[in-house]
């Protein structure tokens, strides 16, 4: 009962900026650009020290423990010194992935859970609770949170950024919100891009197929004296629509261009700016309550996506030991529909200094502020209740990671504090413990607690659906008045090894305990409104349910010689969401998910990649289980030359991946599909 109103409902607001909620500082991967390269006969401890760029040099395998992180603490570490599960999606990995959107490069992680709705809509979240409006993940552009207050969740339509650009994609599964803040509760997604230094010079790609019609990227890179280094993009696509019996109405074009420059003016500071604006148009189906006969109606009509941000960032270095930065973004997003037109301005500073007291104690530690204003024009079927809102968060952080004993045992223990409008204070804690009782073995273990903060339509929605010809009578949904945040107390154990260069596996197990989920109750008996005129039953948005879930991820790569790799991951998953009467829910994310990658370099230039993907069935969805394979052929036959063929979904197509029935929008079966790109740099 409560997908179907609460999703139809959102279905609604979908146009709604994917504007920010909890971010932060990413001032690593801001680092001055350095000219110098390692030698091809560097240590194991040099490589520690190199930044990816500089990795990628080396004429030897990098161990996977040194990849290099910055999301789990808000400063550079390693994957093998990270007491989370973590996953690192790297530049190599990208390029060979078979992906065209970011969405499909995320299919590869343990634990996430990536279904295509329809052309340009998915639903992806982390440890379950999947669906169109997943609102327990937390997902960041360069330290920028894109992130929609209307239902705190992502719109992925818009996540649009040059796959080239990107430098990589860190995927923490579990709770990220000690430095990162609420909503960090199932997982956090990085996306850090490239510097501008690493990007000089010319980039075109081009390409087309079967149903990403026609797809270009035209980036420049240059340098203005010794200290500044500047890039500028631009992008565009056009998808054809998924498979429907009757014909599919989501068909999407998209444009965006965008700018990053860096300053060093001394060895001590780097000055970030950097901004995107984008407008696309996409094709949606949707089914409309109204008050008037025949009270239900398939609208179908084009949504306009629109928005702009800018960010800016200052990192500053004291010591080896002791650094800061400031960052301050502004974020303006919308859309234009038939069925309600939504936007969302936001403005967030946020501050982080580290330091450290002794030998013993790294110690990193922050504040922010952000104001968000929106307004929503709204219909019969869906409004907010006011329709404008002006919304503030403070918040601040302490963590500390404490050595037990040297190169040994680790103590990371901290805590985000936090004030909104909506819930009021919030506190996040965590303990976790590493131990690391060699460089290529880690075991870790942690207790956190997490919380989503109640979103607008939480506490301001006003509903209506349709449910009976007989006498017209509606459903009204109304927000909580006094809405609490969901909460989430979650338990993890991992290990992690690479027992020799060739070959290395990561596993995560987890428990994790809500309380105070969002469901529906009664708001009184049904009366009669003489303004629609039809019958009305009450009922209201209520954190009155609990659930439990539990699982495994595995993932583990191996290189079976110089030219052919071998990766693959494991997902285990267990829910029990339980209503207020404890009636259990399940069903709505995958048991069982599986991949595998076979990575092989051939003769004379030639690359052949074969996916395989299995991903179980979702019984309360009517989504049956199924396998599909992706596969990549590219040839190189100049460095800065590359052609590629990419076939996707090529076992077991047209069919289902998720049956949207929380948001409105009509599922549309994956097709197979064909595209040939062509990659040039000068």
């Amino acid at each position: 009962m409560l997908g179907a109103i609460w999703g139809s409902a959102l279905a609604v607001l979908i146009g709604v900026s994917p504007c920010v909620a909890q971010g932060g500082l990413q001032n690593p991967a801001d680092a001055s650009p350095s000219d110098e390269m390692p030698s091809p006969d560097a240590s194991v401890d040099d490589l520690i020290d190199m930044d990816l760029d500089q990795l990628s040099q080396v004429d030897v395998l990098v161990p996977a423990m040194d990849t290099v992180v910055t999301s789990v603490s808000r400063q550079e570490s390693t994957v093998g010194r990270s007491p989370t599960a973590v996953f690192v999606i790297t530049q190599e990995m990208i390029r060979r992935s078979a992906a065209n959107n970011i969405p499909d490069l995320l299919r590869m992680v343990p634990g996430v859970d990536v279904a295509q709705i329809s052309a340009d809509t998915w639903a992806i979240s982390i440890r379950g609770f999947n669906g169109q409006y997943a609102s327990k993940l937390l997902v960041q552009i360069d330290g920028r949170a894109v992130y929609s207050q209307l239902f705190s969740g992502v719109f992925w339509d818009v996540q649009d950024y040059p796959l080239e650009d990107i430098d990589r994609i860190e995927v923490i599964r579990g709770p990220g919100a000690t430095v990162w803040g609420a909503n960090a509760v199932n997982g956090v997604i990085n996306i850090v891009t490239k510097r501008a230094a690493d990007t000089q010079g010319l980039l075109v790609r081009a390409g087309g197929g079967s149903e990403d019609r026609q797809f270009s990227t035209v980036r420049y890179g240059g340098q203005a004296g010794e200290d500044v280094y500047w890039r500028v993009y631009g992008k565009q696509f056009e998808r054809d629509g998924g498979y429907f019996s009757d014909g599919a109405f989501d068909d999407s074009r998209q444009g965006r261009g965008g700018f990053r420059s860096e300053w060093t003016p001394s060895d001590s500071d780097v000055f970030t700016l950097q901004g995107d604006c984008y407008e696309g148009f996409s094709g949606q189906l949707s089914t409309q309550s109204f008050p008037t006969a025949p009270y239900v109606r398939d609208l179908r009509f084009d949504d306009r996506a629109f928005g702009q941000n800018i960010l800016s960032r200052w990192t500053h270095t004291i010591d080896d030991d002791t650094d800061w930065a400031l960052q301050t973004y502004f974020d303006r997003a919308g859309r234009t529909t038939e069925i309600g037109s939504p936007l969302q301005a936001t403005l967030d500073v946020d501050y982080q200094y580290h330091f450290h007291v002794g030998e013993e104690h790294n110690v990193i530690c922050g504040a922010g502020y952000r104001h968000i204003d929106d307004q929503l024009l709204g219909t019969f079927a869906i409004s907010l209740d006011p329709a404008f809102r002006s919304t503030n968060l403070f918040s601040y952080f302490i963590q500390d990671e404490i050595m037990l004993q040297e190169d040994l045992w680790y103590l990371v223990a901290g805590s985000k504090f936090e004030h909104n409008d909506f819930s009021g204070f919030e506190y996040q804690p965590s303990v976790r413990l590493l131990y690391t009782p060699t460089e290529r073995k880690t075991w870790w273990g942690a207790v956190s607690r997490a919380v989503r903060t109640p979103s607008r339509a939480n506490q301001n929605l006003v509903f209506h659906q349709f449910v009976s010809p007989f006498g017209p009578t509606f459903v009204e949904t109304l927000g909580d008045p006094s809405p609490v945040s969901e909460a989430l107390l979650a338990y993890e154990l991992g290990y992690r090894t690479q027992p020799t260069d060739e070959f290395a596996w990561d596993l995560a197990l987890f428990y994790n305990d809500y309380t105070r989920l969002v469901g529906v109750g009664p708001l009184g008996a049904p009366f009669f409104d003489p303004s629609i005129p039809a019958v009305v039953i009450p009922i209201e948005l209520a954190n009155n349910r609990t659930g439990d879930t539990f699982g495994a991820e595995l993932s583990a790569s191996y290189r079976l010689n110089p030219d052919w790799e071998i990766s693959g991951a494991y997902t285990l998953l267990q829910m029990e969401v339980f209503t207020g009467n404890q009636i259990p829910i399940e069903g709505v994310s995958p048991n069982n998910q599986v991949y595998i990658h076979s990575a092989w370099n051939l003769p004379h230039d030639w690359e052949f990649d074969l996916i395989g993907r299995y991903v179980d069935s979702l019984p309360a969805l009517g989504v049956s289980s199924y396998t599909t394979m992706d596969a990549r052929f590219a040839w190189q036959p100049r460095k800065n030359l590359e052609w590629a063929v990419v076939g996707r979904n090529l076992l077991d197509s047209p069919h289902l991946e998720f049956a949207d029935i929380e948001g409105g929008t009509a599922s549309t079966e994956v097709q197979a599909q064909v595209f040939t790109s062509l990659t040039w740099t000068y």
